[in-house]
């Protein structure tokens, strides 16, 4: 096909695709004169005139088209377009854009902005006259700022300011790495705002691999860029061209690259977002990325050292190197934190590890199959066959027994709090339902759902997957690959893998699941503390890829029901011992009722019928002796952890009630103070307003009073259990967290850090330690003069306070302005800094944290500083809070030299340098 027949076969075509009318001359140009630029033109230049120029809406050169045979390479015509779009330049002072193309091929060269590319085809007028219009108006990055509003982390700001450095080193291909939850589509909606605002972009399209992220990304940038039109709009199926973001699914945008009534242009997006840019994705989908000519900027949460070459490659990044990165692990670390850590306990059954089989199968199950007409020598499985080959209800009710047993439960220390269970198939899925149906009736079917992708009752408002997001019930989300990746409940607390796992990037996003830190905002009832999560590994996964991990120190969760039948047991106990006789005879009745209301049908109470036979005797309870407290204890105290369908606001005042009858009744009339106080603090606020509650307002207002409680006695605190503890479900709902059950809601502690301090150099915790202080303040308090003064707002003299260190320390020879200094993290505060902190006049903040949130707000107020800028910055936060001091010629010395040999002076101007210095000397001061 010789050139002719090329441009008019198959040049032509492309153009009428690209909606260019060859025939009408105020569109294209065909043999443009154009005056060559080259200086020893070849004879392939002697014509001075290009085959195609494409016009705008004012007539006026936008491209030049260079065609060349089919038979010849597209690339001989490189040189010579560019001769014509020089020329054009010096004929017009326009310059046009650059292709070249034999028919087959086709080259797009924005010529002193970016390299030739090859592409799919020609850009529509309003493609180009959008390219000349960016080309025009954009601003220079470095100056742009970016909106913290949006994206206003330290690492975020540098992510953004790390792409925006590469575009404008004419980079087009950008890859971050940030674990999940560390706000990477905030990070890309603010990389937009800027691009936009820039006048770098105009239009952007965000890539997901489901709906469900679809949804949660379209939300997203309707909050953070309220005035960007977005698509698609609810109910909308074809594609609009009228929006500024696009958020779709692969398989959509793949439709409507291959549909052949398709408008859509190959350059009609300025960026492209991928989500979770890992290889399958690529190897399904990248005639996407392939189709489209624009900058692309990948994200994952695949740790850095795991992505694969391919990844790292289409981003056009050297192995091991994105973009920008920001890992798990210096989240975690972060002070604050800016995610939740993780603890892993292992769970491993018989037939896991050594198979099912006639040695492992017990002699009791054997005669069941024999029973049933089983053939136990046919029976013969690995481990590994479990769930592929065969699947035996048995382990899966080991798996959720131990998950009920160990998981991280409610505030009330009986539910587990929000957890997933991550099976292998949708039988097995179904089969842990039913099983956590038939173990835990008490929950009438609703403790746990099966969540599946083909399930229509998951999704829309009020599906199940709303329900476990919103509702107190399901607590348990079983999934079968659905809840894998990309569903943000923050309150997420127990994770269960109770299947293996092969993909190292799946494994993370599935870890990814529990990290997000609560908002303390948006507390839901049913987690209000959450400093780490809990992974039940029933598959060896994180051996399988050799992770190290954080085993779970084993701190019990006592439920609220338990707390409460064993302050009854120790009531009886001490009645006994102080030969009231009444009252001992009194609480066992009670403890008898409560007995009684166990549920019956619980697997658990049905296994220890003959313990409760025993304890319903009333042979048992008339001779009660050390034995018989250590069976109630240890026997049937932890049975109580069944009692779930009880009002339990109420049962927590009667319980509070209980534990202060019982403190009377030791007379400890200063740990009854306290009690007291807490019991009117509940009672205070019961409100008046509803009905029932008014009727008791007379006896409320005399609980309030403190002639009541001089006078209380055992029988009066049955009253008050019985006649109030009814009420406390109409007390007005507070801020979560602000509850008198948060007193016993502490997680799970993952670390335990040890101080060295007195004078036989003795450790304790230093938890431990501070309430050891405290308690010693608190003591003092009544009786120094001193400590009234500050607790009541008074200056004191630098004598006093000296005054008041020696009488501290005095009374306890461990408390040190030194030893204050390391364990409450601030080597800066002073004695009395620490007391006020203690009394709750100051709240002292940590050095470390101190240091961290300046430079972070330093790095928000200077959003144009590049990225080695703010490693400086991150640099000389370290620097700081290791070594507590610095100076200014530290700024110039290592290792400040490791980002310039000049440290400091190599990478800030004077003005800058000025800010930093200032900044120091606030961070030491």
């Amino acid at each position: 096909m010789n050139e002719k027949q090329t441009r008019i076969e198959l040049i032509d075509n492309h153009l009428k695709t690209a909606g260019w009318n060859v025939n009408d001359y105020t569109q294209v140009v065909e043999e443009y004169s154009v005056i060559s630029k080259a200086k020893e033109p070849s004879p392939d230049y002697n014509n001075t005139f290009s085959d195609y120029v494409l016009l705008g809406k004012d007539g006026k050169a936008l491209a030049v088209v260079e065609a060349k045979k089919t038979s010849k390479d597209a690339e001989i015509g490189r040189e010579q377009a560019k001769q014509y779009c020089l020329g054009i330049k010096e004929e017009t002072g326009l310059f046009p854009f650059c292709f070249y193309t034999n028919g087959l091929d086709i080259f797009f060269w924005d010529l002193n902005n970016y390299p030739p590319k090859k592409i799919i085809g020609f850009p529509t007028r309003d493609d180009l006259e959008r390219y000349a219009f960016i080309r025009k108006r954009r601003k220079p990055l470095a100056a742009e700022l970016i909106n913290t509003a949006i994206a206003g982390r330290d690492y975020q700001i540098q992510a953004i300011r790390a792409v925006m450095e590469a575009i404008e080193r004419k980079r087009t291909k950008f890859l971050l790495v940030m674990a999940t939850g560390t706000g990477k589509t905030r990070t890309c909606i603010a990389l937009t705002d800027a691009l936009m605002r820039a006048s770098w972009a105009e239009r952007v399209l965000f890539l997901v691999d489901r709906i469900a992220l679809r949804d949660q990304a379209l939300d997203a940038f309707k909050d953070h860029l309220p005035n960007e039109p977005t698509w698609p709009k609810r109910g909308e199926k074809s594609i609009a061209t009228d929006r500024r973001i696009y958020v779709s699914t692969y398989p959509t945008m793949l439709n409507i690259v291959k549909d052949q009534e398709n408008t859509l242009s190959p350059h009609f997006f300025d960026l492209i977002v991928i989500d979770e840019s890992h290889r399958s994705i690529y190897n399904t989908y990248q005639e996407v990325l392939n189709y489209f000519n624009t900058i692309t900027l990948g994200l994952t949460a695949t740790p850095t050292d795991v992505i694969d070459h391919n990844t790292f490659q289409l981003f056009e990044c050297e192995d091991g190197l994105p973009t920008f990165a920001y890992s798990y692990e210096e989240a975690v670390n972060n002070i604050p934190p800016y995610l939740c850590n993780f603890e892993v306990m292992k769970i491993h059954t018989k037939f896991q590890d050594e198979g099912i089989s006639k040695r492992t199968v017990s002699l009791e199950d054997q005669k069941k199959l024999l029973y049933e007409g089983r053939d136990i020598e046919e029976i013969n499985y690995e481990g590994d066959q479990l769930e592929k080959s065969v699947r035996n209800r048995g382990t899966n009710a080991l798996i959720v027994r131990e998950f009920m047993e160990e998981s991280i439960k409610d505030p009330y220390g009986v539910l587990p709090g929000k957890s997933i269970f991550f099976c292998q198939s949708i039988q097995q899925a179904r089969q842990v339902e039913e099983i956590f149906d038939k173990l835990y009736p008490e929950y009438n079917g609703e403790l746990s759902k099966v969540l599946v992708s083909d399930d229509p009752r998951v999704y829309g408002k009020g599906g199940l997957l709303d329900q476990f997001k919103l509702n107190n019930m399901p607590r348990v989300a079983i999934s079968v690959d659905m809840l894998d990746t990309g569903i943000d409940i923050r309150e997420l607390v127990n994770l269960v893998f109770a299947k293996p796992v092969f993909s190292y990037t799946k494994f993370w996003q599935m870890i990814g699941r529990g990290t997000r830190l609560l908002e303390p905002t948006a507390m839901k009832p049913w987690c209000v503390e959450k400093d780490v999560f809990r992974i039940i590994d029933c598959w060896d996964n994180f051996e399988y890829f050799k992770l190290s991990l954080k085993g779970v120190e084993n701190k019990p969760q006592v439920p609220l029901p338990v707390r409460f039948a064993s302050l009854r047991i120790d009531k009886i106990e001490l009645a006994l011992e102080l030969d009231e006789i009444d009252i001992a005879f009194k609480e066992i009745e009670l403890f008898r009722r409560q007995l009684k209301k166990l549920p019956q049908d619980s697997v658990a109470i049905q296994d220890a019928q003959s313990a409760l036979f025993k304890a319903r005797k009333a042979e048992f309870w008339e001779g009660l002796d050390a034995k018989s407290f250590e069976f109630l204890r240890e026997i049937i105290l932890p049975l109580f952890r069944t009692v779930s369908q009880v009002d339990f606001k109420a049962m927590r005042f009667e319980k509070d009630v209980l534990e202060t009858s019982l403190v009377h009744l030791e007379d400890n009339a200063e740990r009854l103070e306290i009690l007291k106080e807490n019991i009117q603090e509940q009672v205070s606020m019961l409100p008046q307003s509803v009905n029932t509650v008014a009727k008791h307002t007379s006896y409320i207002n005399q609980v309030l009073s403190n002639k009541y409680w001089a006078i209380v006695n055992d029988t009066e605190f049955d009253i008050l259990s019985e006649k109030l503890a009814p009420l406390m479900r109409y007390i007005d709902r507070r801020p979560v967290g602000n509850g008198m059950d948060q007193l016993n809601l502490k997680d799970i502690v993952t670390t335990k850090e040890f101080v060295e301090f007195g004078p036989q150099h003795e450790s304790v915790s230093i938890t431990r330690y501070r309430e050891m202080v405290e308690q010693k303040v608190a003591e003092m308090l009544e009786r120094n003069p001193i400590l009234q003064k500050i607790k009541n707002g008074a200056d004191v003299s630098p004598e006093e306070a000296d005054q008041l260190a020696e009488e501290l320390h005095l009374e306890d020879p461990h408390i040190t302005e030194a030893l204050l200094q390391k364990v409450y993290k601030n080597q800066r505060a002073s004695f009395l800094q620490f007391i006020k902190h203690i009394l709750g006049i100051e709240i002292l903040e940590s050095f470390d944290a101190a240091v961290s949130k300046k430079v972070a707000a330093f790095i928000q107020e200077h959003t144009t500083l590049s990225t080695r800028q703010i490693e400086f910055l991150n640099l000389l936060r370290d620097y700081i809070i290791e070594r507590g001091q610095i100076h200014k010629r530290n700024l110039l010395e290592a290792p400040f030299t490791v980002i310039h040999p000049k440290g400091i002076q190599g990478v800030f101007n004077p003005q800058e340098i000025k800010e930093i210095v200032t900044l120091t000397e606030q961070l030491v001061a």
